[in-house]
């Protein structure tokens, strides 16, 4: 008791100091509050719904198996939450912008509990950052959450399908996730605010002035994912079989 004690206090202490590190730097990645009309706003709370749900079902099921599994899922969020509110200068645009982390979560945690993760990570940020907005929640979900941890997982099973490396593999799927966020957040963008104007020219415009930011940071973002699903490898193989990312036979001892 006294160590889970402890460890509890560790935790409320690393996120109050990220809270305050972060708060006077808040740059809006996802999209703010206000932005989208109500109509819109609820349109993507109703699609994002059922995959929170189910996330939250296989976390459930997954724990009842496996005790140690929660933790796993906790610290994955932490690692989402720092990544996706954290700035990065890109020289190219002469601004700052934000990784997304959902691929790397997608591919060790499965998408579905990626969404629960990216959801979480997105509510502390909307309530205690001013970093997206609460009624934009639904599309922040959609677009970081969904849209990042179906593309990198998918992409990342489609390529070891192929006998990619991890190390490819972990790269390009970091890097697909990143940019099919940014490419979801165009779409929401120009669905909602485009009123009596043709969807594609505004959607297109909204891209590409993801594309000065993104195009350098999505390669970051890829090399930060192939980093972590190596790192793993090499020092945890057994929490990339116990994750569902590699099976045992996978496994060099």
């Amino acid at each position: 008791m006294k160590r889970r004690s402890s460890q509890q206090k560790v935790l409320a202490f690393t996120v109050l100091s990220l809270l305050a590190l972060f708060q006077e730097r808040a740059y809006a990645m996802h999209i703010s509050e206000g932005i989208l009309p109500a109509n819109w706003a609820a349109i993507w709370f109703l699609v994002a719904a059922p995959f929170v749900a189910y996330g939250l079902y296989q976390i459930r099921k997954r724990s009842a198996v496996d005790l140690s599994f929660k933790p796993l899922v906790g610290l994955m969020a932490a690692i989402v939450f720092i990544i996706s509110c954290m700035p990065v200068p890109v020289p190219t645009a002469d601004t700052c912008s934000h990784p997304c982390g959902t691929g790397m979560s997608g591919i060790l945690l499965g998408p579905a509990i990626s969404v629960v993760v990216a959801s979480v990570a997105l509510l502390i940020q909307a309530l205690f950052l001013s970093h997206s907005g609460l009624s934009t929640l639904g599309a922040n979900i959609m677009s970081m959450g969904i849209t990042g941890s179906f593309t990198g997982y998918l992409t990342f099973r489609g390529l070891r399908v192929f006998k990619a490396n991890l190390w490819i593999a972990g790269f390009i799927a970091g890097l697909f996730a990143d940019w099919a966020t940014y490419l979801a957040t165009s779409a929401e963008l120009a669905s909602g605010i485009r009123g009596d104007s043709p969807f594609l020219p505004l959607f297109y415009k909204i891209l590409i002035s993801f594309i000065p930011t993104q195009l350098p940071l999505g390669i970051l973002e890829g090399a930060i994912t192939a980093g972590m699903v190596v790192l793993l490898y090499k020092k945890r193989p057994d929490l990339l079989v116990k994750m569902h990312v590699l099976k045992a036979e996978e496994v060099t001892i």
